[in-house]
């Protein structure tokens, strides 16, 4: 019987996208890389817990779940996140940023200085700026300044980001522009916390890290991972928690993409795949593809969410 494989999730380390696995075992990713496995016959995806600890009761969870976690656990995990504003008094500096996904998406956020660009490459922003740094609570204030100002969100769908990955701008200049004119609106509103200190429009570009020039169009993302599904790609780009896998032939040469939010492969055994093993279905280069697959339909409308 196959070895089993619990993933932790993708992180991004020194710029680049690395698999991590349970028990420490990282999985550098880089262009071109075979991406296989399979979920074994029988298999049940089950709760991976809350703030290091295993969920107590070893609940399931739906196959669909980017989160992976139970009720409870996901009650645990979400107290104890900056977002949940439960640590008033914490003494590290933030930073506000601004975030460009593509045409007409941008959002804006905050993170850590300790942390550097990393929550910037797991969100899979293609180009930010920083706007400010200063301490949290005035971190926070200033981000739902500039929500209601800008009429920017918090948070962008991930399927709208996959949607329109392929057809970005090719130039660095027309990605960073919408950045660029909001900044300059942010900074000069009246009503910034004195405690955060603005900071120069400097655009950061990732489309290199995340390797999307000459992206192939993708025709749909991975819905859910289910046992005795089979996944078997050449990866092409990465961006978040994406991967963008090659997993057959299409016309014209051009090969046949899905996404994969990585995030569906927590809270299960993975089980290593062959190219003989003749499951799925697919090419005779050993890529198959045998899990559900929804076609990309267009990138809902951003709105701002307020109650008024």
């Amino acid at each position: 019987m196959a070895q089993g494989w619990k993933c932790s999730g993708l992180r991004w380390v020194d710029g680049g996208p690395v698999l991590v696995w349970d028990g420490g075992r990282r999985s550098a990713l880089t262009w071109g890389k075979r991406v296989a496995f399979g979920v074994a016959n029988g298999g049940v995806r089950t709760c991976v817990g809350a703030r290091g600890h295993a969920c107590p009761v070893r609940a399931g969870v739906s196959g669909r779940s980017t989160g992976a976690r139970c009720e409870e656990c996901a009650r645990l995990d979400r107290a104890h996140s900056v977002a949940a504003d439960t640590i008033a008094d914490d003494p590290r500096p933030y930073r506000v940023y601004l975030a460009w996904f593509g045409p007409g998406m941008v959002k804006v956020g905050i993170t850590g200085v300790e942390r550097g660009s990393a929550r910037l490459l797991e969100q899979g922003a293609v180009c930010f700026s920083w706007l400010g740094t200063g301490p949290l609570m005035a971190a926070r204030r200033t981000e739902e300044l500039l929500r209601a100002a800008l009429r920017v969100p918090d948070r962008i769908p991930y399927a709208d980001k996959r949607a329109v990955r392929s057809e970005l701008p090719g130039a660095e200049s027309e990605r960073a522009a919408e950045v660029v004119e909001l900044h300059a609106r942010a900074v000069a509103l009246a009503d910034w916390p004195e405690s955060l200190t603005r900071e120069p429009c400097r655009p950061v570009d990732h489309a290199g890290a995340f390797g999307l020039a000459e992206l192939p169009g993708a025709v749909g993302e991975v819905s859910e991972l289910v046992a005795g599904g089979v996944v078997s790609g050449e990866l092409v780009a990465a961006a978040g928690p994406d991967l963008h896998l090659a997993v057959g032939g299409g016309g014209d040469g051009v090969p046949e993409v899905v996404v994969l939010d990585s995030r569906l492969m927590t809270g299960w055994e993975l089980v290593p795949v062959g190219d003989g093993d003749g499951t799925g279905s697919g090419t005779g280069d050993g890529r198959r593809l045998r899990f559900p697959v929804r076609e990309f339909r267009g990138v809902s409308p951003v709105v701002q969410d307020e109650l008024f």
